[in-house]
Order: structure tokens, then C-alpha cells, then sequence
């Protein structure tokens, strides 16, 4: 049985990220669209598979797995052995560490800051609602203090958990590619480091076309 991924079609947010992941992998899935606009993400049926109402979640043939990062990681190991390489080898205990280092980076030092500026400006200038330029100006400064830390890793490392690509990266791009378009240019002025590592995810073949095409399922 194929996977399959309930997701709203637009790759961005977590959902974003697990259609990513299935990309870099080369997984199989079929695309079950939730129409959030209509709340199907709020009915009953959906809400006995993902309790919280939230895009997305997958059915792996009868095993249901919520939250994006979980996601991500259980596909991760579950096809390790293909496509691109997403976590260290469990063998290795140290870089397995670096890894869990810098994703507990991302999800307490960026991630928190990145999500409030989409609540305070991304979200309020799309629904016509005035935005506290105070607090925006604020999230930024301290956003872009964290960055400047980045950097001096980055400056290092080619990624933030060592010198190959995982899923701490990826991680990134949840929030942070739907920033710039709303004026906050916070990921290319930290740092010649962090823009140029920036700059290499959002280039990403697999990144590139979902963005071009939005998220669609594959055929086994």
C-alpha cells in the first residue's frame, strides 16, 4: 500500500518540509488534499487521525504519524538507504549527536521567532489587519542576533550539524522561504555564512520544483 500524505497542496509550513523530505527521498506517496478554507482539517473523521486539526499527517499503510518533524524523521530512517541522505548512520554516535544538536537549535533558537513573525506580519498583511511594527522589529533584532551565531558555525561547516545535509536543515524551511517576500530580509543580512547556506537550500532541485508546482503525489 502506497503512503499517503493528507496535506494542503501549497509546500510550505510542515507540510512543506514532509513533501520535501519525500522528494529528497525519492518515496512513493499519494496526495490526499485537505481543503482547510472549507475546515476539513476540522471534522470529526479528521480529527480521529490528527487529533489537533493540523496539515499534515501520513497513513503508512494502516500507521498514522503526526507533527512534521516526526514525520520527517521516521521517513528519514525508514528509507535510509535511499535517495538523498537525510540522517547520520546510527553507528555513528557523534555525529548522530550533532544532528540532535542542531535540531533542538532550530526548534528552540529559530523556529519560535521565524513562526512569530508569520503570525505578526505574514499572516496579519494578507488578512488586512494592522501589524505591531514594534514587536515585528523586535522578533527581527532577535532573530537576527541567533543568526550571527549561525554564522560563526557556518563559517566552519557547510550545514548546521556538519559538513553534509540533514534534516536539521530542512527544518528551516518551514517558515523562514515566506519571509522575504513580506519585506523581512532577515536570512540573507546575518552573514555571508548563513547567505550562502540560505541560499543553497532554497535552491534545491526538489525545493525549487515544489514551489513551481506545489505538492503533488508520485506513482510507485
Amino acid at each position: 500500500m502506497v503512503l499517503k500524505l493528507y496535506s494542503a497542496p501549497e509546500a510550505r509550513a510542515g507540510h512543506g518540509v514532509v513533501a520535501l523530505v519525500l522528494a529528497e527521498k525519492q518515496i512513493p506517496f499519494e496526495l490526499v488534499l485537505i481543503d482547510q478554507s472549507a475546515k476539513q482539517h476540522k471534522t470529526p473523521e479528521y480529527l480521529g487521525k490528527q487529533p489537533w486539526g493540523q496539515v499534515p499527517y501520513i497513513d503508512d499503510d494502516g500507521f498514522v504519524l503526526y507533527e512534521s518533524r516526526a514525520i520527517a524523521r521516521y521517513l528519514a530512517e525508514k528509507y535510509a538507504d535511499q535517495g538523498t541522505p537525510l540522517l547520520p548512520p546510527p553507528s555513528d554516535l557523534q555525529k548522530k549527536a550533532l544532528f540532535e544538536q542542531a535540531a533542538s537549535i532550530e526548534f528552540a533558537n529559530f523556529h519560535p521567532l521565524a513562526f512569530k513573525l508569520i503570525l505578526e506580519k505574514v499572516v496579519k498583511m494578507m488578512n488586512g489587519q494592522p501589524v505591531d511594527e514594534v514587536a515585528v522589529a523586535g522578533y527581527i533584532a532577535e532573530l537576527s542576533s541567533n543568526l550571527k551565531i549561525y554564522d560563526e558555525i557556518l563559517g566552519k561547516q557547510k550545514y548546521v550539524a556538519g559538513d553534509e545535509l540533514t534534516l536539521a536543515d530542512l527544518f528551516h524551511l518551514s517558515y523562514a522561504p515566506s519571509l522575504a517576500p513580506f519585506g523581512i530580509d532577515v536570512m540573507t543580512t546575518a552573514g555571508l555564512n548563513v547567505t550562502r547556506w540560505w541560499n543553497d537550500l532554497l535552491s534545491r532541485s526538489a525545493w525549487v520544483e515544489l514551489q513551481a508546482q506545489g505538492i503533488r503525489g508520485t506513482s510507485p
